[in-house]
């Protein structure tokens, strides 16, 4: 499966990451279908922020709500591996759930899509995903992410 995302909102993930070098930044994934519209930056709200991420329970909530009310749907959600790689982490494949939701994972210049599920092929939970970047300015013009981003 190939999950899209602009470039833009790839950018503005990774340049959330770089500001925040000595933390796990964390986000929602908000969009329909395959489609990434959206990145909203959440406080994570970790009592060990360095090495872990929680995304702030009343964003996550919101974000829920406005979904049944007609917005976005919850995709998933992004976070930084501040001094580790762009792939989900043992602690990671702990706290997923087997939900298929996407997980962003950033680290440096790289961003990598995963999907937790049961018996994936990392960790026992995630399987790697296929991102492609969408050019706002045009969009039928698709390339892949992994040259750009990793």
């Amino acid at each position: 499966m190939t999950v899209t995302i602009s470039s833009d909102t790839l950018k503005r993930i990774r340049a959330a990451a770089a500001a925040s070098p000595k933390v796990e930044v964390c986000g929602l994934l908000l969009g329909e279908g395959a489609h990434i519209q959206e990145a909203r930056a959440c406080d994570n709200v970790s009592a060990t922020p360095a090495t872990r991420f929680e995304i702030d329970p009343a964003a996550l909530l919101a974000a829920y709500r406005a979904a049944r009310g007609g917005g976005p749907a919850v995709l998933g959600h992004y976070h930084s591996h501040p001094s580790g790689h762009a792939e989900p982490s043992p602690r990671d494949a702990e706290d997923a759930l087997p939900d298929g939701r996407l997980w962003l994972l950033v680290a440096g210049d790289t961003v990598t899509a995963w999907r937790a599920v049961a018996a994936g092929e990392r960790h026992g939970r995630f399987t790697r995903v296929t991102l492609a970047c969408e050019d706002p300015a045009a969009p039928s013009d698709r390339q892949s992410c992994w040259k750009d981003y990793s």
